[in-house]
């Protein structure tokens, strides 16, 4: 690994001192967290980036990685109905992405991993690691329904659901308690659906008048101890793997 001793916030550096992490042997944490997307009504707008936040502290613990500010804007269709929501285009957000990326590598960095909060922004990420592949940069991201599969199956209980529910709800009375208004929460889910959220019953939406699909109801705290343990272990492994990957090819030349 590089000779960093604990993971960097870039933010809190001076340039001089950003000049000599940023070699190409570092590997780039960008959190991706949403400050303005709606939550149901327990959960504040501010939800997403909360978690990112709490992520990148975790994994600066764990790593010798330089973690960049917080992306607080992305592609968030689905919630684009509720008051407060914002999202941008999938291309605007790919190309921010890659913006982003492309800015960092001008010093030296090659690697880059987005810690990526969001279900809807994997579609802008693919599309932006493909093309900074095609420059030459390693681009990965954190993909929750993954890092999350099997402690999910152990403690859900809600019929379905994926947003504002029983799991993120449960991380969240974990990570962040004190912003969860439980006596707000409610069972919201009608089934699956096409299209985005709407507080209106539409063929071509997702029924939810609260903003959530599941049942929040059914979280508790300690469900979210062993969700967050899984998801800051799984993190930890990805990013392993890209310190592992430039190991190999420092040994080859």
């Amino acid at each position: 690994m590089t000779d960093i001793a604990q993971g960097q916030f870039l933010e809190h550096l001076y340039w001089k001192d950003a000049e000599a992490l940023l070699t190409n042997k570092t590997v780039v944490v960008i959190p991706i967290g949403a400050q303005s997307k709606e939550h149901g009504y327990h959960l504040p707008l501010n939800n997403d980036f909360l978690m990112a936040e709490y992520l990148k502290h975790a994994i600066a613990k764990r790593l010798p990685v330089v973690i960049a500010p917080t992306i607080n804007y992305s592609f968030y269709p689905a919630m684009a109905e509720y008051p407060g929501s914002v999202s941008l285009k999938s291309e605007t957000a790919s190309s921010m992405f890659c913006d982003i990326v492309s800015s960092f590598a001008r010093f030296g960095p090659r690697y880059f991993y987005f810690l990526n909060t969001g279900i809807s922004t994997i579609r802008p990420l693919k599309v932006a690691a493909e093309a900074l592949a095609r420059e030459g940069m390693s681009v990965t991201y954190s993909d929750l329904r993954v890092l999350l599969q099997t402690v999910r199956l152990a403690v859900e209980e809600q019929e379905g659901g994926t947003h504002a529910d029983e799991i993120e709800t449960s991380i969240m009375l974990y990570m962040a308690p004190d912003v969860v208004k439980m006596e707000q929460a409610v069972l919201d889910f009608h089934g699956d659906g096409p299209g985005p959220f709407s507080r209106e019953r539409r063929p071509d939406a997702v029924y939810s008048p609260s903003g959530a699909w599941g049942d929040p109801t059914k979280a508790s705290k300690e469900k979210g101890e062993r969700l967050v343990t899984a998801l800051v272990d799984g993190i930890a492994r990805d990013i392993k793997r890209i310190f592992e990957n430039i190991e190999s090819i420092s040994t080859k030349i």
